[in-house]
C-alpha cells in the first residue's frame, strides 16, 4: 500500500471532456510539477460519496488553492462516462477533476483496492484523501475502521493539512 514519502506509481485516468472526446491523462502529466488533493471514493452516486465527501471539495475549492493546491481530483473505479455525469451533478467542473479508473488499475497499483463484492459493488477504490506534490504523496488520510460519515478524509482535514 502506498504511503507518506512514496513517489506514485505510473498509471492513467481518463476523463469525459465537455465537447465529448475523452482524454487519457497519465500520472506523471496530472501530478508533475503540482500539487493536487486527490480523493479516492468508492463509487460514483454512491450514497456517502456523493451526498457528503465530494461537495465539501467542491464547496471548499477556493480555500484548498488558496493554501497553494493546483488541482483537486476524485478517483473511483467507475468509467468515465459516469465521472462526467457525477461531476455535472455536483456542479464541480472548473473546481475538482473528476478521474475514471475503470478499471481500477491505478487503484491496484497504489494498494488501495477493497473487495465490495458481497455488497455486490465489485472491487472499489478505499476511501482516502491525499496531498501529492509533484507525484510524491506528502500526506495520506484514511478514515478509521467502522466510522460514520467523513472526517479524516474531508476538505477540512486536507486544508488543516496544508498549514
Amino acid at each position: 500500500m502506498i504511503k507518506v514519502g512514496d513517489r506514485l506509481p505510473d498509471g492513467e485516468f481518463r476523463v469525459k471532456n465537455a465537447d465529448g472526446t475523452t482524454t487519457d491523462l497519465t500520472t506523471a502529466e496530472y501530478f508533475g510539477g503540482r500539487k493536487v488533493v486527490l480523493v479516492g471514493v468508492p463509487g460514483a452516486f454512491t450514497s456517502t460519496c456523493h451526498n457528503a465527501h465530494i461537495p465539501q471539495f467542491v464547496a471548499n475549492a477556493g480555500a484548498l488553492q488558496a493554501k497553494g493546491v493546483d488541482r483537486i481530483g476524485v478517483m473511483a473505479t467507475n468509467d468515465h462516462h459516469v465521472m462526467k455525469a457525477w461531476s455535472q451533478s455536483l456542479d464541480a467542473d472548473g473546481k475538482v477533476d473528476f478521474l475514471a479508473d475503470g478499471l481500477g488499475d491505478f487503484t491496484r497499483a497504489i494498494g488501495l483496492e477493497v473487495d465490495m463484492v458481497p455488497g455486490r459493488l465489485g472491487k472499489r477504490c478505499k476511501r482516502f484523501a491525499a496531498v501529492i506534490d509533484d507525484g510524491v504523496v506528502k500526506v495520506l488520510n484514511f478514515e478509521p475502521d467502522g466510522a460514520k460519515g467523513i472526517s479524516a478524509t474531508g476538505a477540512a482535514a486536507m486544508i488543516e493539512a496544508l498549514d
